[in-house]
């Protein structure tokens, strides 16, 4: 993953220091950019080992549509949403409402009786759009749309999100029959929350893929503020002086997007470096 080794090397070199909502300082850098060809491997990182079962669970996760974290951490016994979580689970509409039910609002004329007889009026009526399913359909009936957009950001609902999105839209674009997808971020953790990011939405290439018979092609990942924590740095470091190592293979068994499982994703020959510990910014 010479790609991830390279930005973590731009953000070293090039970063400036700057404070913000976790009281731990970051080294940041402007609209850094990379991409991989999911054809050469599994882009997880062998640096360090990433753990892939978590991985997946946050994906799959984000697929359920809910608004609470009970099937990662109960069911599932994944942790890795308890920090922003209040005691109950829930995490307002993030990723998965903003996916799978996107709310907005249509007009509506209805009749009410009233003293004067009926009357007409316009209400205003809530609605949730399936974002991942409208993907799917266009990947299959008009391929070559360059509207294929999800987007996890809603500027009204800020307020009751446990943490407003970073990865905030990403974009299906299909080219000689291979499946390519441009990841937006308006903030990145480099150290932890890129190689998830980068992972995560890899899987997800791979999966809408086969789910329309397409090949999986180009994850491109533009990152606004990226950005390393100062408490990351010797971890990072340590990463730069690993050899890579050949990336793994991933096979996804699916045939609808809401039957999905664990066990329908096969990770093969990964080899990674040992762990390397770093703590989260809340």
């Amino acid at each position: 993953m010479k790609a991830y080794l390279d930005l973590v090397e731009r953000v070293l070199d090039n970063g400036i220091l700057k404070k913000n909502r976790t009281g731990i300082d970051t080294i940041s850098s402007f609209a850094e950019f990379y991409k991989v060809d999911l054809a050469d491997g599994y882009p997880l990182l062998t640096t360090k080992k990433v753990p892939f079962r978590s991985v997946i669970l946050e994906l799959l996760w984000y697929l359920r549509g809910e608004d609470h974290i009970r099937w990662l951490r109960d069911e599932n016994d994944c942790h890795i949403w308890d920090a922003w979580a209040r005691e109950d689970g829930h995490v307002g509409p993030i990723y998965p409402v903003m996916w799978r039910r996107f709310p907005y609002y249509e007009e509506e004329e209805v009749e009410l009786e009233g003293n004067a007889g009926m009357l007409r009026k316009t209400v205003h009526r809530k609605r949730e759009y399936d974002q991942i399913r409208n993907a799917l359909e266009l990947l299959r009936t008009d391929p070559h749309s360059r509207r294929i957009v999800i987007n996890a950001w809603h500027p009204g609902l800020l307020g009751d999100m446990a943490l407003p999105p970073c990865h905030v839209m990403f974009i299906f674009n299909v080219a000689n029959g291979r499946l390519n997808c441009h990841l937006t971020q308006r903030s990145g953790d480099i150290a932890l929350g890129i190689p998830f990011n980068l992972a995560c939405y890899s899987a997800l290439t791979i999966v809408m893929a086969k789910l329309t018979g397409l090949e999986p092609g180009t994850f491109a990942h533009t990152i606004v503020d990226a950005h390393i924590y100062v408490n990351h740095v010797d971890g990072l470091k340590e990463q730069l002086t690993r050899q890579p190592r050949p990336l793994p293979r991933l096979e996804v068994m699916a045939s609808d997007i809401d039957h999905l499982t664990l066990e329908d994703f096969q990770l093969i020959d990964y080899n990674p470096h040992p762990r390397i510990p770093f703590e989260v910014a809340v």
